[in-house]
């Protein structure tokens, strides 16, 4: 029989990624992603904080909290081999894992001491969802976490493949200044599955509080348009 553990959601994540449709695959990759991490109140407590301001980067770890399951698979389909190739599933990143946990290293921009929330964390490049929970946070040692000359299994085999982003100006404007940044980034990385190639299909991504819809021919996305979120 195994055991049950349990253990204790102690912050969350707030950015503008209100589904998992657009979030980057790995953490660090769009450094432009700002984010900020805010405690459960039984956690902001000033003294846990003491000395975190001198590391640059952090690890998170975290909950697929919408890929949870009751049951688990030894192999999964990576969608960066086509979503055709199954792989086992601790030889990759998937989110369907026996405990549904994600590890990632951000960028830690400052601590803000908030009169509300508490020591809230300011990041960057983190790969979560809006609202991910949170289950604990330590520090990045480069000395003993960086493993440059490391083999990275089947991605080593992967190309990095960026696109040319057309935006028409009338629709940039309709995104706030602050998030056009790291919509762009987003946008460049290619946000649909691997699987997906139909250059007539027009997809959607929610970033803050606009959808943004667009279609990829060859090595362009081009948007089509720009409209509020629906409240469901």
């Amino acid at each position: 029989m195994s055991e049950q553990h349990n253990m204790k959601v102690i912050a969350r994540i707030h950015n503008d990624f209100p589904t998992k449709f657009g979030i980057p695959h790995q953490s660090n990759r769009l450094s432009a992603l700002k984010a900020t991490i805010v405690f459960e109140p039984e956690y902001r407590v000033a003294e846990a904080f003491r000395g975190l301001e001198d590391y640059s980067y952090i690890w998170l770890i975290w909950q697929f909290s919408e890929a949870v399951r009751e049951n688990w698979s030894p192999t999964v389909r990576p969608p960066r081999l086509g979503g055709n190739t199954r792989m086992g599933v601790f030889a990759t990143r998937s989110p369907f894992r026996p405990n549904h946990l994600g590890l990632s290293s951000v960028c830690l921009e400052k601590i803000e001491y908030h009169p509300e929330f508490g020591p809230v964390l300011h990041i960057s490049g983190a790969d979560l969802m809006n609202g991910t929970p949170i289950y604990d946070i330590k520090p990045y040692l480069p000395y003993v976490d960086s493993h440059p000359k490391a083999k990275g299994g089947f991605t080593d085999h992967i190309e990095e493949h960026i696109l040319k982003v057309e935006f028409p100006e009338a629709l940039l404007e309709k995104i706030p200044k602050p998030q056009r940044e790291a919509l762009l980034e987003v946008l460049a990385n290619d946000p649909r599955p691997r699987y997906q190639k139909n250059p007539e299909r027009v997809y959607g991504i929610a970033y803050g509080q606009k959808d943004i819809h667009f279609q990829v021919k060859d090595d362009t996305l081009l948007v089509c348009d720009v409209t509020e979120q629906k409240i469901l």
